[in-house]
């Protein structure tokens, strides 16, 4: 039997952050993980460079049922914590488009980080460890292969259920449902869209091609690249757009964003250039001819195009509704919607309100940031927010 103030399972950002901010204040404490390694979700993180957070971190970008929820958690760690961290540790970051910060180095540099800054407040981390069973009996007893561990808090800090092959399970939503705990319903999302059988056989030839767009769906638009598949449509404002898409619903893309497709055809009203040798000039040429295709629009001279005509095309242009048949799934997700609800904790500590000394934090509580280092930031805020209570 292993007795320790906090026992923390999982080994990812979130986690760990929790073991430093506790470890700190003198708690003793232990991370259990099933994997071999930690961090697992950071070095994949920003294609290997870990998007670790984003320098406009607001509430506005995460997706909650309940949309306050995380403002507690992120004004007491931001953006500025996070890089200090990462300065005392002599790793250079920089930022690119939209905020978002990258590590100047690999992503496994954030993990060593973490490591260190973790045996320093002086946590232990035991890896390859399976949970068998958790009781609370006073104290917490989490009996794993590793054998018993005892303790007054217990932090779950598992994850969603993207990324199944780096380890992704449900282990804390059924962990939560075990102490009668509501878990929200649970989606793949920052995800890639399939298309339906008669767009993919006019698109699959696509795959690769990228084109700078804009995104709609409902009241939500994202101006960002989109990139065609063999399978369906991905890139950064498809992934966007993906946390507010429900089956069922259309999505519009504007193919031309910084420009007026009514304007460009009245300046070239009497020309004799046909109309798909125009748009190749704004948009790659192979797309135009299946999107000529996929409208029903026969391309001609531009002078011989009625004005209504031209109308017609320059709001498709700007409008091009798309119904995707649906996701990759978790397969490709980056991230899982939905989780142990909101209202089932306290903002300010992460504790359920229902068992006191259980804390639920990272991804698999039901707050989901969009594309752009806020999920990982997430991940380093609601750990600290734990780690000062647990």
């Amino acid at each position: 039997m292993v007795k320790k103030d906090v026992t923390i399972i999982g080994a990812g950002a979130a986690g760990l952050m929790c073991a430093i901010a506790a470890g700190r204040r003198g708690r003793s404490v232990v991370v259990l993980d099933h994997g071999e390694r930690i961090g697992n979700k950071i070095r994949v993180s920003g294609g290997g460079r870990c998007n670790f957070t984003n320098a406009n971190i607001s509430h506005e970008n995460y997706l909650s049922c309940n949309p306050h929820f995380c403002k507690s958690a992120l004004s007491r760690f931001t953006p500025h914590d996070i890089i200090e961290m990462l300065r005392r540790h002599n790793f250079g970051y920089h930022e690119r488009e939209k905020g978002r910060l990258f590590c100047k180095g690999s992503s496994l540099g954030v993990v060593t980080m973490l490591r260190r800054e973790c045996i320093e407040a002086g946590g232990e981390i035991r890896l390859k460890c399976r949970i068998l069973n958790i009781e609370k009996k006073g104290l917490f007893a989490v009996a794993t292969s590793l054998g018993c561990f005892q303790s007054e808090s217990l932090v779950i800090a598992t994850g969603g259920l993207s990324y199944a092959g780096l380890g992704a399970t449900d282990f804390g939503y059924r962990t939560a449902e075990e102490f009668g705990i509501a878990v929200t319903e649970l989606q793949p999302a920052l995800v890639p869209f399939t298309f339906n059988a008669g767009d993919l056989n006019l698109f699959r030839e696509l795959s690769g091609i990228p084109i700078d767009a804009a995104v709609s769906c409902g009241d939500k638009r994202f101006r960002e690249n989109i990139l065609f598949t063999h399978r369906g449509m991905s890139g950064p404002a498809i992934l966007q757009i993906s946390l507010y898409w429900e089956r069922g619903d259309s999505i519009l893309i504007d193919l031309l964003p910084e420009r007026d497709a009514n304007e460009l055809f009245t300046a070239r009203r009497k020309s004799r250039t046909e109309m798909r040798n125009l748009l190749a000039g704004f948009l790659p040429k192979r797309f135009v001819e299946r999107w000529l295709d996929f409208s029903t629009i026969r391309s001609k001279p531009i002078c011989q195009y009625a004005e209504k005509e031209l109308r017609s095309i320059a709001h498709q242009l700007h409008n091009w509704e798309v119904r995707p048949a649906g996701t990759e799934g978790y397969e490709k997700a980056e991230v899982t919607s939905g989780g142990v609800s909101t209202d089932e904790l306290s903002s300010k500590t992460m504790e359920a309100r229902k068992v006191h000394g259980l804390f639920f934090i990272g991804e698999v509580v039901d707050v989901t940031g969009q594309l752009g280092g806020y999920n990982l930031h997430w991940a380093w805020a609601s750990g600290y927010a734990a780690g000062q209570y647990a």
